[in-house]
């Protein structure tokens, strides 16, 4: 059996929308959403939420456990030296970095991430080299072996606070897979749609997923077809239009 950790970034201390992991949509915070989505899926063998030391971040180590994930602690920049102590406490053979965020990351996009390892040989997977999705839907995946290599290379800055960068700067030594939007839904108007904004970074955001988490039913997790439907039904994309997207 395969190994597969995903480690969940999460921290209070934004700088746009402070304590947003904790934030609660339909009664429950941010944060519980995004493990409950992690765990849902078919691939995962361990959850792990990936917190800082600083004091504002004992509430996280205090309630993730409750979600249903374990947590280590470190650097509060150096966020990939947090997904080292990860990878060397849990041992996976592949690990899903999975940001606290995202309470609509998409279960069936984590596990074709891993599929695409597994089957493809790919080192490292994401949607980001060619965007077809909404913005928070997707996650990254790679090999802990690729992990090891491009870990010790990352010595910029940069590469220490967005762990993954690396691997998209140096192609040719990783192989490399864009999860495109056509090979996660059949129905064509879930595909390309990068009008879609449906991550946690400014009120405006908070007001969109609050709005979503309010009105669209589920049994488990909700499917990310009925937040679109619901969506475009009610013409909400244009509440969070005008966020812009921080850039690595």
């Amino acid at each position: 059996m395969t190994g597969v950790a995903a480690v969940i970034q999460a921290r209070t201390g934004s700088s746009r929308l402070p304590g947003k992991v904790m934030y609660p949509l339909d009664g429950r915070s941010a944060l519980e959403h995004v493990v409950n989505r992690v765990v849902y899926t078919d691939s995962v063998t361990d959850t792990v939420v990936a917190t800082s030391t600083e004091p504002q971040d004992d509430v996280i180590e205090q309630y993730a456990p409750e979600f249903g994930a374990e947590v280590i602690r470190g650097s509060e920049s150096d966020v990939l030296s947090r997904f080292g102590l990860a990878v060397k406490q849990y041992d996976p053979d592949i690990v899903v970095r999975v940001t606290g965020d995202c309470p609509l990351v998409s279960p069936r996009f984590i596990d074709a991430c891993v599929d695409r390892i597994c089957t493809a040989g790919a080192d490292y997977v994401c949607a980001g080299l060619e965007r077809t999705f909404p913005r928070g839907v997707t996650c990254e995946a790679f090999t802990s072996e690729s992990f090891d290599q491009m870990r010790t290379n990352s010595t910029k800055p940069r590469h220490r606070e967005h762990v993954t960068p690396y691997y998209r700067e140096h192609p040719e030594e990783f192989e490399l897979y864009n999860l495109a939007s056509d090979e996660i839904f059949d129905e064509s108007w879930l595909q390309g749609r990068t009008d879609l904004r449906l991550t946690l970074d400014e009120p405006a955001d908070y007001r969109l997923l609050e709005t979503v988490y309010k009105e669209v039913e589920c049994a488990e997790v909700i499917d990310i077809a009925d937040v679109v439907q619901y969506i475009d039904k009610n013409g909400l994309k244009d509440i969070n239009k005008d966020v812009e997207q921080k850039s690595v």
